[in-house]
């Protein structure tokens, strides 16, 4: 599969839960828009009708709701509506399209968290997404426990039901945070980490100099 043709910038923000990546993304957004650039801010699962739809089922409700292999069927399934529908356009025209997780979201959450073979997943990118990737992708970094209390804090004040994820067991999440990091240590060219364990300001900062470096916004 020959990835769709872009002239924009395509930059995911990855990592465990809690990390910061909705206000980092926001403040990202704000900075390119300052320079000038057309931003699209957009999330997985969902960014598309089809794949909020999709969205809707994996998030909320039991831990064990879905076997990890049908979560990875049913998040390739949504990837493609999103690209197609959002990713690819936003960026034929031009847009820095910045995207709270992708598919390494899947390959940390579903790989290294429930067990799914890494080659089957990596099998699937290349049926579902072909030869696309980022151009960036910042891996918010954060101790386990420090991000599920963030998380749990932000789900208490919006009396929100997409936590399906953050309830699962503590061991899952330090899988999880492994598997983010071995990500970022197999693809340097692409990944940066971002230790997310600061003032929000102080995060903003390291962000903007590494998409600065990475991708010269200015």
């Amino acid at each position: 599969m020959i990835a769709e043709p872009r002239s924009g910038k395509f930059i995911t923000f990855e990592g465990g839960e809690g990390t910061g990546k909705t206000t980092q993304i926001a403040r990202l957004a704000d900075y390119l828009r300052s320079e000038g650039h057309d931003v699209v801010t957009t999330r997985e699962p969902g960014g598309a009708p089809g794949a909020d739809s999709i969205r809707s089922l994996l998030v909320s409700g039991a831990t064990d709701k879905w076997d990890p292999l049908s979560e990875c069927l049913l998040l390739f399934a949504a990837r493609r509506e999103h690209l197609n529908k959002t990713i690819w356009p936003s960026l034929a025209q031009g847009a820095w399209v910045l995207c709270d997780r992708f598919a390494d979201s899947t390959l940390a959450y579903q790989g290294y968290g429930h067990n799914v073979p890494i080659p089957f997943i990596e099998q699937l990118y290349s049926s579902i997404v072909g030869d696309f990737a980022p151009d960036l992708t910042l891996i918010l970094d954060i101790d386990v426990a420090v991000g599920l209390g963030r998380a749990n804090a932000r789900n208490t004040d919006n009396d929100s039901r997409e936590d399906r994820f953050e309830r699962m067991d503590i061991s899952f999440h330090e899988r999880l945070r492994q598997g983010f990091l071995e990500i970022a240590r197999n693809a340097p060219e692409r990944c940066a980490v971002v230790d997310a364990d600061h003032d929000p300001d102080i995060v903003s900062d390291l962000i903007r100099a590494m998409v600065n470096t990475r991708l010269a916004a200015t």
